[in-house]
């Protein structure tokens, strides 16, 4: 069996866990490949409402072995708080289901408090992370001094890794941003204890997901954060550290193109991103809010307001092209019910002229200039929760998702009605 790759396909929060969710029913791994805690998947099942930040959403199949892959940056304290709830609700967190690569990076507590440093340094042109430690354990792993979690496997050696790497933080705390010191000794303890605890779980992933490949078994590649975060192909500088696109999941897991058969991009309905930076279609009126509150868009890491707007076509098309996308997973339609008027951006103007074209690698600056062109299309009025074939939705429900198919030039497979796992229209 081959890959299936999830990724986002807007600026985040699109609805992957759910999707992910679906395909892991029939899955034999569900593989982490990018980010870290600052991803908040919600899944929705058998009364539980899970959030997961780290483990993947294949978790709640007792069949599926759940990888956190290479490509991810864990903070080990974080994951076991993470586990400890998940074992709490009754589900099995054991070595045998859950796995950590050895080769993914550790976000420390120093690195939270260096990104917190930075961000407040940055003043009113703080990026809007979300604070958890990514960008600083990215940037370590970049000049090759960070921590890797195969270090975990003897507790002892690396607790005075650790304790190194926290004195070089702290360093820069005290030194380049006037702060106190993170009490060193503590976090060292706090990590020896962390790093007995997970040892078991480490894993060479590559090796893992290889294994699966050649025995034929199926393997779905679940991403963080959406598109337009991408470091290299997002909306620079309001970016995350990682490769959240389909490429991004090679590198991540260890495994080549030739064995990626699908990639399924998640949409939201609308457009939704959170924290600072352009964002043409953004709604910032009454009705802006109004899909905050009706869609509950707020974050699931960070509980901060999620910007609202229109479904943007532009956006969609260029996540089409750089991720390779085969379908579509279109999430929350139900929220725009009861909207007399929909608009949705087909291109945008640009200093006077009209361009199809997202211009993401001309930067943040160039895109703030860009104004929506709409295209008007009229909205529905009836519930549409109950829906389980696109034929049971109404005319103009059914109108809008095939006008985003015409824009796009991908079908839209799946479609969400509700937040229920099973209020989902399928192939």
């Amino acid at each position: 069996m081959p890959v299936t790759v999830i990724v986002g396909a807007q600026w985040g929060d699109e609805g992957k866990g759910r999707v992910v969710d679906y395909f892991a029913a029939q899955a034999d791994i569900v593989a982490r490949f990018n980010g870290g805690d600052n991803a908040g998947h919600t899944v929705i099942a058998e009364g539980h409402k899970l959030a997961l930040h780290l483990v993947p959403s294949g978790i709640l199949y007792p069949h599926v072995t759940c990888l956190i892959g290479a490509g991810t940056v864990v903070n080990p304290l974080t994951l076991l708080r993470e586990m400890e709830t998940l074992r709490d609700l009754g589900l099995d967190v054991s070595p045998a289901h859950l796995k950590l690569s050895a080769a993914a990076h550790l976000v420390l507590p120093t690195h939270q408090a260096l990104d917190g440093a930075s961000e407040t340094r940055r003043g009113y042109e703080a990026i809007g992370t979300t604070k958890r430690g990514i960008g600083p354990t990215y940037a370590d792993k970049a000049q090759r001094v960070g921590l890797r979690a195969g270090q975990m496997r003897e507790p002892n050696v690396f607790a005075e890794a650790a304790g190194a790497l926290v004195d070089a933080h702290n360093e820069r705390l005290v030194h380049l941003y006037g702060l106190k010191a993170q009490p060193a000794g503590q976090i060292v303890s706090q990590l020896h204890q962390a790093a007995e605890a997970l040892a078991p779980y480490l894993v060479d992933g590559a090796a893992l997901v290889g294994r699966a490949l050649a025995e034929g078994k199926h393997v779905i590649a679940e991403g963080a954060q959406g598109t337009l975060l991408d470091l290299n192909l997002g909306t620079y500088p309001f970016v995350t550290s990682s490769s959240p696109i389909s490429g991004g999941a090679l590198m991540g897991l260890g495994v080549g193109p030739k064995d990626v058969v699908r990639v399924v991009g998640i949409a939201k309905a609308y457009t939704t991103r959170v924290g600072a930076g352009p964002f043409p279609t953004e709604l910032e009126d009454a009705l802006g809010e109004h899909i905050r509150e009706v869609g509950h868009e707020f974050g699931t890491t960070t509980g901060r307001p999620r910007r609202c707007g229109w479904l943007d076509a532009v956006i969609l098309r260029y996540a089409a092209q750089v991720n390779g996308l085969t379908d579509f997973a279109v999430s929350k339609l139900d929220i725009l019910s009861d909207l007399p008027t929909l608009r949705l951006a087909v291109a945008y103007e640009l200093d006077g002229e009209r361009i199809e074209r997202f211009p993401a690698e001309w930067g943040a600056e160039v895109l703030a200039r860009c104004r929506p062109i709409y295209e008007e299309l009229p909205g529905w009025q009836e519930d549409i929760s109950h829906a389980r074939h696109r034929k049971d939705l109404p005319a103009a429900a059914q109108a809008y998702i095939t006008r985003i198919e015409e824009l796009t030039g991908v079908p839209a497979s799946f479609i969400s009605v509700g937040p229920e796992r099973e209020a989902m229209i399928l192939p």
